[in-house]
């Protein structure tokens, strides 16, 4: 029975067959696990700055699985992110995305330069005043993670049409991701009172030793992101799960250009 519908596909003319194919395959696209979508084709408008993509992070280096700045989530998740940013312009803010799924191969890279004592280079400037060799223990790095089921995002709010920020320089020294925002690594988001991946308790949520200002802000983006079925991550005020879609499924696909 197989073979026999193998032989007459065969007899289609080339035409037909980019009709029934995938349409990722057919473009010669990258093919995504069913429910999952490229956020720039839900909603262009939100920005993208993907840090595991590149060197601003606290391993220093793009992280295995990154091959492209491109922020994938399931469907559904960027479908509420888009209602999110809806609202968001009404008050000419924007959403901007530092992370979305994650590759399995990624979070156990993290892991893995946890407990690497040589590994270079220094970025300390992430967990100040902290031990690396803690940081897993102290719960700022797990093994498993919401974000490789395509139900977790890192964001923040930047000011609608914003202008770029400086060039990130791999070799400048920046100051301490608690520190004053003038002194840490260029972003336009707006001042949550620590930057985002900081490894700090000044990133909980409702932490007391913020500003009023940084204070408003963090409970605008979480408020917002809760009316449309996000849940905050009361350790990082940069960090949201959508529960409604979550499926327990870890993957391992890397993220591709679109």
């Amino acid at each position: 029975m197989e073979s026999r519908r193998v032989r007459k596909t065969r007899r289609w003319p080339v035409a037909a067959l980019a009709l029934v194919l995938p349409l990722g395959l057919a473009q010669g696209g990258p093919r995504l696990p069913h429910g999952f979508v490229y956020l720039r084709d839900i909603d262009p408008s939100i920005g993208q700055d993907i840090r595991y993509a590149g060197h601003n992070n606290f391993v220093g280096r793009p992280l295995p699985g990154y091959h492209s700045e491109q922020c994938v989530l399931r469907r559904s998740v960027a479908l509420a992110l888009k209602r999110v940013q809806h609202e968001l312009a009404r008050q000419n803010l924007s959403l901007k995305v530092y992370d979305c799924y994650r590759p399995t191969r990624a979070v156990a890279a993290m892991a893995a330069w946890s407990e690497n004592p040589r590994a270079a280079p220094d970025t300390s400037r992430f967990y100040p005043g902290l031990k690396k060799a803690n940081l897993f223990s102290l719960g700022y790095i797990a093994s498993h993670s919401a974000h490789s089921r395509g139900v977790a995002v890192d964001l923040t709010v930047v000011p609608k049409d914003a202008p770029a920020p400086g060039r990130y320089d791999p070799n400048a020294r920046y100051g301490s991701c608690a520190g004053p925002a003038a002194s840490r690594a260029p972003d336009d988001s707006l001042d949550m009172g620590t930057s985002f991946d900081c490894f700090s308790i000044k990133s909980y949520t409702r932490n007391a030793s913020i500003t009023v200002e940084q204070h408003k802000r963090r409970m605008l983006l979480r408020d917002t992101m809760a009316r449309y079925g996000f849940v905050n991550y009361r350790r990082e005020w940069w960090h949201f799960s959508y529960p409604a879609a979550d499926t327990r499924h870890e993957y391992n696909f890397p993220v591709e250009a679109r």
